[in-house]
C-alpha cells in the first residue's frame, strides 16, 4: 500500500519525493522507483489522480495541513490486494 500511497501523493503534486521519502523512511530515489512502477498500473486500471492545490514540503506542513481546511474530507476506501510496502532504506 505504501507504493500506491506515495505515488498518489506525488502525482497529486501534494508532496515532493524528498518529503515522501522522509515520511515513509526511504530515500527519494526509492519513492521515484515506486512511482515508476505504480503509476502506470494505476492508469491502466482506470485510476486517474487529480492534482491538488496544496503543496507540502516539510513534515511540519503535513501536520498543519489537515487543520487548515474546516471542510470535512471524505475518504473512499478501496481494496488494495497484492500491494507491497516501500522497501526501507538501507543504513549502509
Amino acid at each position: 500500500m505504501g507504493r500506491i500511497l506515495a505515488t498518489a501523493l506525488h502525482v497529486r503534486k501534494l508532496a515532493t519525493m524528498g518529503l515522501l521519502g522522509q515520511l515513509f523512511g526511504v530515500t527519494a530515489m526509492t519513492v521515484s522507483r515506486a512511482k515508476k512502477e505504480a503509476h502506470p498500473l494505476l492508469e491502466a486500471h482506470g485510476h486517474h489522480v487529480n492534482t491538488s492545490t496544496a503543496r507540502l514540503r516539510t513534515p511540519a506542513d503535513v501536520t498543519t495541513f489537515p487543520g487548515s481546511d474546516p471542510t470535512p474530507t471524505k475518504i473512499k476506501t478501496t481494496s488494495l490486494k497484492n500491494c507491497t510496502p516501500l522497501a526501507p532504506q538501507s543504513s549502509s
